[in-house]
């Protein structure tokens, strides 16, 4: 249990640092939509750099509890992640290449899952 606590913790922290690429995919619509003059530009990158903040502060405190190598190869899920929000809220296409790279990345996490 204590394991599953651990990893849980984990992929929360990569799931929040895809909330980075999401604020910025925002912010550079606002500049294209209305330019420098938009408020919600400003508003975006302001949540990306608290996002990254957040994150970096959560990364630390969660990579202590794991093998350096297994932390950052889940954190190669962030790529999971970011194209699940590619999908659901700016309404993008997956082709099949990024449908076998998703797969990769997933095998490969469980690769190193199964040997920590």
């Amino acid at each position: 249990m204590e394991k599953a606590k651990k990893y849980i913790q984990l992929h929360l922290n990569i799931l929040l640092f895809s909330l980075t690429g999401i604020f910025s995919k925002l912010a550079g619509m606002q500049y294209n939509q209305s330019g420098i003059d938009s408020p919600w530009l400003y508003v975006f990158l302001g949540l990306m750099i608290l996002d990254c903040g957040i994150y970096a502060l959560a990364w630390q405190k969660v990579i202590k509890k794991f093998e350096l190598s297994t932390a950052y190869a889940n954190k190669s899920v962030y790529l999971i992640w970011s194209q699940l929000w590619a999908v659901l809220i700016f309404h993008e296409n997956l082709s099949a290449r990024n449908i076998v790279g998703m797969l990769v990345v997933f095998v490969g996490v469980m690769v190193v899952q199964k040997y920590e």
